[in-house]
């Protein structure tokens, strides 16, 4: 339901389809803190993956009257909706595979 909240305001923004489309990946470019170690990785990840983050770079929009702001709100949002959907969480900083939703991946065998 959260997705389709931000595809139904989204439609309200003066932008093109294409656009969100082509963008909807971009946040997972957060991923690449975990170049550097798990710990910058996770951080990284999570501040661009935040709902609460997501919601007050919207909110800011309305309130300077930012479609811009607005866009970029809901895209974060749209797309960490799909993630929660999918089963990806916020990262905890010992490894990429460990989120607050549990463990995502293939397990070691023993």
């Amino acid at each position: 339901m959260m997705l389709a909240l931000s595809l139904l305001l989204f439609n309200q923004l003066p932008y093109s389809w294409w656009v969100f489309a082509a963008l909807f990946l971009t946040p997972d470019l957060s991923m690449l803190g975990y170049l550097i170690n798990a710990r910058v990785g996770a951080a990284t990840y999570n501040i661009v993956h935040h709902k609460g983050i997501a919601l007050a770079i919207y909110i800011a929009g309305i309130y300077f009257h930012s479609y811009g702001f607005q866009f970029a709100g809901l895209l974060l949002f749209a797309h960490s909706s799909f993630d929660r959907m999918l089963g990806y969480g916020l990262k905890y900083s010992d490894s990429f595979n460990h989120t607050h939703l549990g463990i995502i991946g293939k397990q070691k065998s023993v």
